[in-house]
């Protein structure tokens, strides 16, 4: 059975603090506009899969009983990074597997200021900015990961998850001769994108120069070229094909025509390479699953989303998607190929970058950025003709979910 996405919504992602909010009244935004967009009640929701790293258990409960005291299922989903997307790929699951017709998955994050390495409400997790909670890396989750850097790089005092992609984009410059013009020209882009969502955390246009002078937080790798702590919160209706017929749902709905999620093989860890510890195994593994099973690869694509928590990421994840050979990927962004004129346009929200990463809404506001492209509807960023696109979400530890959506019923 196939799955569509007929409704998303999403609150403006903001600097921590900003607003005096809680992750309730992220929620209860998001999912309103959702279910709105889709032109459904909330009473029609079967199934709810909520994803977030920096709460408590059974938060996910707590914030949709805003949307609704009806008894339905929550499903509370922790997965790093990856965490939006893993709760979208539920939802999906669950609609492709007949079991239910109408779904809705939750992302939010309200988060603490500084390096990432906690959350307001406590709960563990090891994200873009910074470690994994607790600080305790001997017993961390990602401490594999991180003893692949240490081996090859040594431990510095920078937030660690800097370290990680910094030491990796080291590696790629002293491989492939990447420079530290081509990793700031991601951060060029992403930002010059930003300018035109009004959901962007920064929505600030910067030059090379601009970037390249900013603070260093992890040599080369500056503050321009890393994703910020944010809060925020994203929603998506998912629903099967009977329910888009039943409710003449056709011209809202996009179809989640493949979906993938990998996690680490050997492949991240034997290598010694940083490289291959942040995740480009993993990705690589996941497009290459959706690729066969859709049919459709690289050359077939309109728009990307694409999990750049520093800038580094977005090269490596160019290679890991195929949209170039293995070491091309500073002379691909360089040449324009990934921005409007282009090849793909990559990251028209401004990507994590510039648009924020709050953990557990990235997947899921990824999906909507693409939803709303594929309907036409984002406005003066809206990639012309766009037909189909494909959204990349990764978590250190690791999963990666790389899902293709297509344009129509």
């Amino acid at each position: 059975m196939k799955a569509y996405i007929v409704g998303v919504g999403m609150t403006k992602f903001e600097k921590p603090e900003s607003r005096d909010w809680q992750y309730w009244d992220m929620v209860r935004e998001a999912g309103a506009a959702a279910l709105t967009d889709a032109g459904i009640r909330y009473d029609q929701v079967e199934q709810i899969p909520v994803g977030y790293c920096f709460q408590a258990s059974t938060a996910g409960q707590r914030a949709v009983y805003e949307l609704g005291l009806t008894g339905v299922p929550v499903y509370n989903v922790n997965n790093n990074c990856a965490t939006g997307a893993t709760a979208l790929m539920l939802a999906r699951q669950f609609v492709e597997g007949g079991g239910s017709d109408c779904v809705l998955a939750v992302g939010f994050e309200k988060m603490a200021r500084g390096a990432l390495g906690g959350g307001s409400g406590g709960g563990s997790g090891g994200g873009s900015g910074g470690g994994p909670g607790g600080g305790d890396f001997a017993t961390s989750p990602v401490a594999r990961h991180y003893g692949v850097m240490a081996a090859g790089h040594g431990f510095a005092t920078s937030p660690p998850t800097a370290q990680i992609f910094g030491n990796a984009a080291r590696e790629h410059m002293a491989r492939y001769g990447t420079t530290p013009a081509q990793l700031a020209a991601v951060g060029v882009k992403n930002h010059r994108h930003s300018v035109d969502n009004p959901y962007a955390q920064f929505q600030d246009p910067y030059t090379v120069e601009e970037v390249l002078a900013a603070r260093t937080v992890h040599r080369p790798l500056t503050k321009l070229q890393c994703s910020p702590t944010s809060d925020g919160a994203a929603a998506a209706v998912v629903v099967s094909e009977r329910f888009v017929e039943r409710h003449g749902l056709g011209e809202r709905a996009v179809e989640i025509a493949a979906q993938a999620m990998t996690t680490d093989t050997e492949a991240s860890f034997a290598s010694g390479s940083c490289i291959d510890a942040v995740g480009v195994p993993m990705s690589k593994a996941a497009a290459e699953q959706v690729y066969s099973a859709s049919g459709l690869g690289p050359d077939d694509l309109d728009v990307i989303e694409l999990h750049d928590c520093f800038s580094v990421n977005e090269l490596l994840t160019y290679e890991a998607l195929g949209l170039c050979g293995e070491g091309e990927s500073g002379e691909l962004v360089e040449s324009g190929a990934t921005t409007y004129g282009g090849r793909w346009v990559v990251n028209p929200s401004g990507g994590l970058i510039s648009k924020g990463h709050p953990l557990g809404a990235t997947g899921i506001a990824q999906a909507a950025e693409l939803t709303w492209h594929l309907r036409g509807e984002a406005g003066a960023r809206q990639v012309p003709g766009a037909r189909t696109a494909l959204a990349h979400n990764i978590g250190l530890g690791g999963a990666a979910v790389v899902t293709l959506l297509r344009r129509g019923a």
